[in-house]
Formats: C-alpha cells, sequence, structure tokens
C-alpha cells in the first residue's frame, strides 16, 4: 500500500468517526443538538406523580410538589444559576391523555414552554382495564399523537421529553399483575413510538425501575406499584437530566 492511499483511508476513518460522533441518535442525549436559552421555560405535564401535591397559587415553597419535577428544577436551578431556568408543574392528579386535551390551552400553549415534559398513561390503563369507553390503546395513541401534533404546530420549537408510564408488582398491581403488565406495555411501546415520530427525548423509566427493583424491593421505589416512594423520584429525576443531558 503506497502513503497516498494509506494516508486517504485514514482521514475517510477520520471523517467517518466525527460523522457517528456528530449524527443524531435516538435515545443517545450526548448526541441530541438543541440547546435551551437562558431564561428558558421548563414545564412538566402529567397525571399524579407528576402532581406532586402542587400547591394551585404562588407559594414558591410548594408550588412544584414534592416529586420528580421538584427534585429536577430544585438541582438544575441550583446547578446551573446562570442558565436563570424557569419551571412550571402542570400535572393533575389522575389525568388520562383526554384530561391533558382538556386543558391543553391554558396549561400549556399559553405557557409557550421551551422545554415540555409528558409523563401519562397509567390511568388510561387503569380505565381501559375498568372498560371505560374511550380508552383503548388505540385511543391512547391516536389522542397523544394530536397533543403532540397540536403542540408543534404552534410551538414549532418547543423540544418534547416523553416519560415513559411504568409500574412495578406492589399492591393491586401485584395481585393482577400479569394484565397489568399486558395493557401498560402497549402503551409504553406506543409511547415510545410517539417519541420518535416527534422527534422527543423518551425517557425509559420502566427499565430504570425493572434494575432498581433488583437491588432493593419493589415497594422500596413504589409503594403502590404505581405512585414512587422518595427514592423512586430521586431515580426519576436523575435519569430524566441524563436523557435529558441539560
Amino acid at each position: 500500500m503506497n502513503i497516498n492511499r494509506r494516508n486517504f483511508i485514514k482521514a475517510s476513518v477520520a471523517v467517518s468517526t466525527v460523522s457517528l460522533i456528530n449524527a443524531p441518535a435516538f435515545g443517545n442525549p450526548s448526541t441530541r443538538t438543541y440547546a435551551l436559552p437562558k431564561g428558558a421555560k421548563i414545564l412538566f405535564q402529567g397525571d399524579s406523580i407528576t402532581d406532586g401535591g402542587r400547591s394551585r397559587n404562588l407559594d414558591w415553597n410548594h408550588v412544584m410538589g414534592h416529586g420528580y419535577a421538584f427534585i429536577i428544577a430544585s438541582r438544575l436551578g441550583y446547578e446551573k444559576p446562570n442558565m436563570n431556568y424557569h419551571f412550571f408543574n402542570r400535572g393533575v392528579s389522575g389525568n388520562t391523555v383526554p384530561n391533558l386535551a382538556s386543558r391543553w390551552q391554558a396549561d400549556t400553549l399559553d405557557l409557550a414552554p421551551d422545554l415540555l415534559s409528558i409523563l401519562v398513561g397509567v390511568n388510561d390503563t387503569s380505565a381501559e382495564m375498568d372498560n371505560k369507553p374511550g380508552y383503548s390503546v388505540n385511543s391512547y395513541t391516536s389522542d397523544y399523537r394530536k397533543l403532540l401534533s397540536e403542540t408543534k404546530n404552534k410551538l414549532p420549537e418547543t423540544q418534547l421529553v416523553i416519560g415513559e408510564p411504568f409500574i412495578l408488582p406492589v399492591g393491586k398491581i401485584k395481585t393482577n399483575w400479569n394484565e397489568w403488565h399486558d395493557h401498560i406495555s402497549k402503551r409504553q411501546e406506543e409511547a415510545k413510538n410517539l417519541a420518535k415520530e416527534f422527534d422527543a427525548i423518551f425517557v425509559p423509566f420502566q427499565a430504570h425501575f425493572d434494575e432498581a427493583a433488583r437491588k432493593a424491593p419493589a415497594e422500596y421505589w413504589i409503594w403502590d406499584g404505581v405512585h414512587p416512594m422518595p427514592a423512586g423520584h430521586e431515580l426519576m429525576a436523575r435519569k430524566w437530566i441524563d436523557a435529558v443531558n441539560l
């Protein structure tokens, strides 16, 4: 092999390596190219897991609730004071995707967040298991898609984050584990697919909780199979920050 050919191959390998490093890769936060501006609005949407007992007034001692959204806001606020992020929590206990839709304008679009994080699905799963109309997996997907489409149309620059709904075998969830697992796993797959469709960051909470449950009993992380213990909220906050890469 002559020197020129060897140099060409070395250069080609170098270019390929750089291309792989810079190429967007779903699920690999280190390769994402979005950047939030100073003073960015970060909004958390969802059900009771996000709600976290938040206040409905301007009392900043309680306005973020006491769950993962609070932990994320606390940590990023402390570590990045120069960014002056503004955090909002609009989670509402018991909410399903249709519930989100009914308040989407006031609680999401009017706030015009720079980053919108959504976690929803466990109540939709419970509603389907109770045979309530309008809560099939297909409805979950189509209704969720409508919300995301509306958001992208009206707020095209907003970075989306989709959290995976999750459960662990504790309490009534454990008693009826096979049915719960079967129903929610379908929504987990749909949430992941929607994240790909809308170029959203996907946070695979279920895998992280499954891994954690190998280190300590499931009830150590999620007290009733749905709602996290303090350690579970800390897990969520850490994995969210890792995935979103702020």
